[in-house]
């Protein structure tokens, strides 16, 4: 009789995830790669246009006077620059060329001293320095071994580790896509309550903390990205980004956002 052992957290979490894997026939028909982003789209706001959200400040009370700030899975580096200053030094990671670009161009325009690392975490970790704090935004849903990519992120942080994500798949609420274009059913695991009990499986002491984003002041600029890249992601032909367009105009990106964050005091 074989017994079934006990799944744990980050298990259950892998299992989900691959629930989410994209067909091979849809994807082998795919005329580009999806979820491959337009650096736009993840691009920082101008200071002083903007609210910090409650991941943003978690950040910045940990650096408190100054320091240095990681960014995994960095983008533009929205969640880098909405805490410099406080922060005087950024450090970016990001699996894009283009993204690190837009964000080594915009410290510059800043006067922010900055470095960045091309690759994937946490293959990169080595590389990369270690900072007084690490933030992760909208980044763990593209991991499946969430243990040594969360491990990764602790021990480069001196202070505090900052991570956001929406409570449930960012393409939860866009599923019906899925539905219309090619009569496939989404996943609706797993959620950040997986995601919180997997980091406290690692023995560290994750405090989460709901809360919905601010108004963002790029809004409206942004939703020019939207169609092509929806149409993208849903491994569709650039004609039919006006379908896509239409079908999304009236389901707005989640705001809902969990902040996951804890202390490592080194």
């Amino acid at each position: 009789m074989v017994v079934a052992q006990h799944e744990t957290a980050a298990e259950r979490w892998a299992r989900q995830m691959a629930d989410w894997a994209i067909p091979a026939e849809i994807l082998g028909a795919a005329p580009r790669r999806p979820f491959v982003f337009a650096p736009g789209i993840f691009a920082a706001p101008e200071p002083g246009t903007f609210e910090r959200s409650l991941s943003n400040r978690r950040a910045a009370e940990a650096l408190a006077d100054g320091g240095s700030v990681l960014d995994v899975g960095c983008g533009g580096g929205a969640a880098a620059f909405a805490v410099a200053p406080p922060a005087s030094e950024l450090i970016g990671t990001d699996r894009q060329s283009d993204m690190l670009e837009l964000f080594a161009a915009t410290a510059r325009e800043r006067a922010v001293s900055a470095e960045v690392h091309a690759g994937s975490w946490p293959e990169i970790a080595a590389e990369v320095p270690v900072a007084d704090v690490v933030v992760c935004h909208n980044v763990l849903y593209n991991v499946s071994d969430i243990g040594p990519f969360v491990a990764a992120l602790a021990a480069h942080a001196r202070r505090r580790v900052v991570i956001e994500i929406t409570p449930k798949h960012p393409q939860d609420r866009r599923r019906t896509l899925w539905r219309h274009f090619w009569n496939l059913e989404r996943p609706y695991e797993p959620t950040a309550a997986t995601a919180v009990e997997a980091i406290a499986d690692l023995g560290l002491n994750p405090v989460a903390e709901e809360s919905r984003l601010p108004e963002d002041p790029r809004a409206a600029a942004r939703r020019e990205f939207e169609g092509p890249q929806w149409c993208r992601n849903l491994c569709l032909p650039p004609e039919r980004e006006p379908e896509v367009a239409a079908l999304i105009a009236d389901v707005p990106f989640p705001r809902e956002r969990v902040t996951i964050w804890w202390d490592t005091d080194r």
